[in-house]
């Protein structure tokens, strides 16, 4: 509750602009002061008229106002700086260490903000404020897809950063780790992201002339070698025999089957499909992230992922059983989803990383040319009657369905706030 009294004050959000202290003094606020995220009080800087006498300094809110003594705050002389008390509740004045009184009020906020607040937080809808989308001003939306679509990025950027820090610098290594994930198409990313990580390119560079010993090292150490004995045909025998010599000469262990998800799953997304297409990058030597760096436009772009598993992978989509010939290993729409979550975000954190920002542009280009994603969260904002033309919007839509709908954040979102800030003024 404090958290929401913060956000009517920080945003102005009262009902009445002249309030009263509760000794008679008549309050204006001037400006409410910088939210306080760390230690102290919750407003810094802030700007009040107390009877016509402009003061500057902190601003503190609790519930009660016996919050502020059951804090302690009375024996602490960091919040001696405070020149207002806000509560919503007025059960006891409050002093500073030398015993000075501090002006206190009490938040006046419309019912119709609390209700509206409750009914997005506490409904269980997928989307709370899908009814109430059409009355937010069309800028409103548009400039909030926007900042959510650098938002997502950003937060790319970061992981990405990370990564590298993590690699000493090495842009091929966190290319490696990212084509892993992206290549599990969110079923199995978490567990193909694990196996990269288990199984990192400088040991498989030792063997990137053999696409036996790799596929060996990938398969193994997913623990899907194992999973296959009872249905095994002469490779997979092989492959078996070449990860046990790999794994006593390394010291390595093989991750638990049950990391794979298989139910309904098309065979061409397969795990053991998706670690043949790893190892086929890996042959030869990695160089991917050179690849996306130097290709030209979309097109180059698309060929670095159109690629055909040859060998034992032309009949098979998973290990021991003969299939049909195999289609390609990435559909057209499997490669859109390669250069949205792999190709786009690699160009935005390299030029962000190295103030290389032809590259950021490049990433939004790339973003902006793509059609959106088509899945279940873009298509309930599109059904809520929003607007998804490019594969930037679709990134937008799920940075925020992830990170404000499903934590129901409403009152960081900014068509949240529109819809609070009508309703605080009714």
């Amino acid at each position: 509750m404090e958290q929401i009294l913060q956000y009517v004050w920080q945003h102005r959000l009262w009902r009445n602009e002249d309030m009263v202290t509760n000794d008679g003094r008549r309050v204006r606020v001037l400006d409410p002061g910088l939210l306080n995220t760390d230690a102290g009080p919750d407003f810094f800087n802030a700007k009040v008229e107390i009877d016509g006498q402009v003061w500057v300094g902190n601003v503190e809110i609790h519930v009660r106002a016996t919050d502020w003594r059951r804090h302690r705050h009375d024996t602490d002389t960091a919040y001696d700086s405070v020149i207002l008390h806000v509560v919503q509740l007025d059960d006891a004045p409050v002093y500073r260490t030398n015993g000075e009184r501090i002006p206190q009020v009490v938040l006046d906020c419309s019912p119709r903000f609390a209700e509206r607040l409750q009914q997005l937080v506490n409904d269980r809808t997928v989307l709370p404020c899908a009814s109430q989308l059409p009355s937010v001003p069309a800028i409103v939306v548009t400039e909030w897809i926007q900042a959510l679509a650098f938002e997502r990025l950003h937060s790319k950027v970061d992981r990405i950063a990370t990564l590298r820090d993590s690699f000493a610098g090495s842009w091929e290594d966190v290319c490696y780790v990212m084509l892993a994930r992206t290549l599990g198409f969110g079923l199995n990313s978490d567990a193909l992201e694990r196996l990269a990580r288990r199984t990192p390119l400088r040991l498989l560079h030792k063997h990137s002339d053999s696409i036996l010993q790799l596929e060996a090292l990938l398969l193994g150490q997913a623990g899907l070698l194992d999973a296959n004995k009872a249905n095994s045909d002469k490779y997979v025998e092989q492959l078996t025999r070449e990860y046990a010599f790999l794994a006593n000469k390394f010291s390595l262990k093989p991750m638990e089957p049950e990391a794979w998800k298989m139910f309904r799953i098309r065979p061409q997304a397969f795990p053991h499909r998706r670690i043949a297409l790893l190892a086929h990058y890996v042959h030869d030597g990695f160089n991917l992230m050179h690849s996306i760096l130097e290709a030209q436009g979309e097109k180059q772009l698309r060929q670095l992922f159109q690629v055909e598993l040859t060998g034992y992978w032309e009949r098979h989509y998973t290990l021991g059983k003969e299939a049909p010939t195999a289609t390609r290993a990435l559909s057209n729409a499997s490669i859109d989803i390669v250069l949205i979550n792999l190709v786009a975000p690699l160009y935005y954190a390299y030029g962000s990383l190295t103030g290389d920002y032809l590259m950021t542009d490049r990433a939004i280009e790339l973003l902006e040319s793509l059609k959106p994603e088509n899945n279940a969260i873009v298509a309930q904002f599109v059904h809520a009657g929003l607007r998804c033309d490019d594969a930037l919007t679709s990134q937008a839509l799920i940075q925020l369905r992830k990170a404000y709908c499903e934590p129901r954040k409403c009152i960081y979102c900014r068509i949240g706030h529109r819809l609070l800030a009508e309703a605080a003024h009714k």
